[in-house]
C-alpha cells in the first residue's frame, strides 16, 4: 500500500461482480479505436467508409468489430438503407451520447498531456537504458 492511497484489495473485492462489470465495460471502452469511433460520430452519423478514412490506420476487419461490438453494447446504431449499393450509416444512441463526455475528457486530457508523458518516458527510458 502507498501513503496516502488506500489498499484497494481492502475496499473492494477484485472478484466481485462490481469489479468486473467495470472492468468489462473498460476493456470496450477503453479501447483505441473505440475512442476514435465515439468521438468521430459525435458530429453526426457517417458511413463505414467515411469512417475508415477518417481514422486512418484502421483496417476494414478491426472497424467492422469495433462497430459491430458497439452496436451490440448499445452505443452504436446502424441503419441500413436499401438502395442499390445499399447504404449503410452508424450512429451514436442515447447511450452512446452519454459516453461521448467521458471520452472527449479522456482525449483532451491526452492531447494536453501528450508533452509530459513523452518527456516521462525519455527520463524513464535514458535511466534505465543500460539495464
Amino acid at each position: 500500500m502507498t501513503q496516502g492511497h488506500p489498499d484497494v484489495t481492502a475496499t473492494h473485492d477484485l472478484d466481485s461482480p462490481s469489479c468486473k462489470a467495470v472492468s468489462s465495460m473498460l476493456s470496450r471502452i477503453g479501447d483505441k479505436w473505440t475512442v476514435l469511433v465515439v468521438e468521430l460520430l459525435s458530429d453526426g452519423p457517417m458511413r463505414f467508409t467515411e469512417l475508415m478514412r477518417a481514422i486512418g490506420g484502421i483496417s476494414q476487419k478491426m472497424l467492422t468489430t469495433t462497430l459491430r461490438g458497439l452496436e451490440r453494447d448499445g452505443f452504436v446504431r446502424r441503419t441500413v438503407t436499401p438502395t442499390i449499393p445499399p447504404r449503410v450509416d452508424y450512429e451514436l444512441t442515447e447511450l452512446g451520447r452519454e459516453l461521448q463526455v467521458p471520452v472527449r475528457a479522456l482525449g483532451t486530457w491526452a492531447r494536453e498531456n501528450m508533452a509530459r508523458v513523452e518527456a516521462a518516458r525519455d527520463a524513464y527510458d535514458a535511466a534505465n537504458s543500460g539495464t
